[in-house]
């Protein structure tokens, strides 16, 4: 169920025989390609099948006309350690979302650790280990990308210095923590971006005790890397602030799936108004108290392609290139170089529509066949997506 992280490679790995290759990015969502190869966990050609190397393939997958897509990307997770959420009290959440097409988790925050530390030492050494322990621990193969600290009053300079010098790489949202005023996120949120570190700050009511209303004035001048989501998490700002902060500010618009459904179609529906889809990012914000969702993103796809109306293949893309490409992460796009992360998709059996996207596109989740990481195998036909049309086969070679 889970594995430490410097595990086996996964050798040449041919992919043949893909019926749609959704690309991850937004200015080409769909490549005319039938055929991927994997060397050792990237992927080193992306073509025809007639036009690329295949001899010497340890592993050799027919994806039988399926969907292949680069993995999924939450990009807004608050994990505590290992596969264990105190939250609910369940146990398996990050592998159970793997079988939702999720290869990558991003945390806004390790905040539901119980007894978490508040005093900067204690956050500090909270945020080391979190992303210490991810960076070695990998439940059902996922990459979690941890050790997000609440910054509180009476941080310094040095303090992110010394984070960042220990390889922490991201905030927790900023307002679960006492620094709740614009212009002391500002200065902090500043001093993280100068060493390096990306921050993401809480947007609408406040969700857990201890944590406030951020309003669309607070998120402007302390102006984070990331608006965290946008939709509420779980109440959200008026709609017309929402899209102010669309509008006003060039940062990444982050839309969850535990906010505001109204809300979060406005928002993606402002982004393509004001033509700047490539900023869009999609995380579930769990686990919460709405529970765990292994679907979370798949449903988000389903919904913003069915109820805004945005072609699925773009909405894809909100779900993996455009967060690759914010959080500069080697994975979320189908090229050479890439890591080789794979969702294999078909519609859902007996969906009315003729094939994926237009499913997709009905408001139908997908089913999924087969997820990758690393050119690794991690799970066949999922336990959790309603059952694919098709799946692909691995026809020689196992893992």
């Amino acid at each position: 169920m889970a594995e430490i992280a410097a595990g086996g490679k996964s050798g040449k790995v041919v992919i043949k025989n893909i019926g749609l290759l959704l690309s991850g990015d937004i200015d080409k969502p769909i490549l005319d390609a039938d055929t991927i190869v994997v060397n050792d966990g990237l992927i080193v050609a992306v073509g025809k099948e007639k036009d690329c190397d295949l001899e010497g393939a340890a592993t050799v997958i027919d994806a039988k006309k399926t969907c292949v897509a680069p993995g999924l990307i939450d990009s807004h997770v608050h994990p505590v350690f290992g596969d264990w959420t105190p939250r609910q009290g369940q146990i398996g959440w990050i592998d159970s979302t793997m079988h939702g097409g999720v290869t990558t988790m991003i945390s806004a925050g390790e905040v539901h650790l119980p007894g978490r530390p508040k005093d900067i030492v204690g956050l500090k050494a909270l945020a080391i280990t979190a992303q210490r322990a991810f960076d070695n621990f990998r439940p059902g193969g996922v990459k979690v990308l941890a050790g997000a600290p609440v910054i509180e009053k009476g941080m310094v300079e040095s303090d992110f210095k010394e984070l960042a010098e220990a390889g922490v790489g991201l905030l927790g949202e900023v307002g679960l923590g006492s620094v709740k005023a614009g212009y002391e996120a500002k200065e902090m949120v500043a001093w993280a971006r100068k060493y390096g570190i990306q921050s993401t700050i809480h947007t609408g009511g406040p969700s857990i005790p201890g944590s406030g209303l951020i309003d669309k004035d607070v998120v402007l001048e302390a102006d984070a890397d990331i608006i965290g989501h946008i939709n509420g998490g779980h109440t959200s700002l008026p709609e017309a602030h929402v899209c102010e902060l669309c509008e006003k500010s060039s940062r990444a618009i982050e839309i969850v799936h535990n906010g505001n459904e109204k809300v979060a179609i406005a928002a993606a529906k402002a982004a393509l108004e004001l033509k700047c889809p490539h900023r869009v990012i999609l995380g579930t914000d769990g686990p919460a108290g709405s529970g765990v969702q292994p679907l979370g993103i798949l449903r988000m796809v389903a919904m913003l392609s069915s109820i805004a109306n945005i072609p699925a293949e773009l909405v894809f893309c909100f779900a993996t290139g455009n967060t690759a490409k914010i959080r500069k992460l080697n994975c979320g796009l189908i090229e050479v170089g890439r890591d080789a992360d794979f969702v294999f998709m078909d519609r859902a059996q007996h969906s009315p529509a003729p094939g994926l996207l237009e499913s997709v596109q009905l408001g139908d989740i997908p089913g999924v066949g087969m997820v990758m990481i690393d050119g690794i195998v991690r799970c066949g036909r999922s336990r959790n997506t309603p059952p694919a049309t098709e799946i692909p086969v691995v026809v020689s070679g196992a893992h």
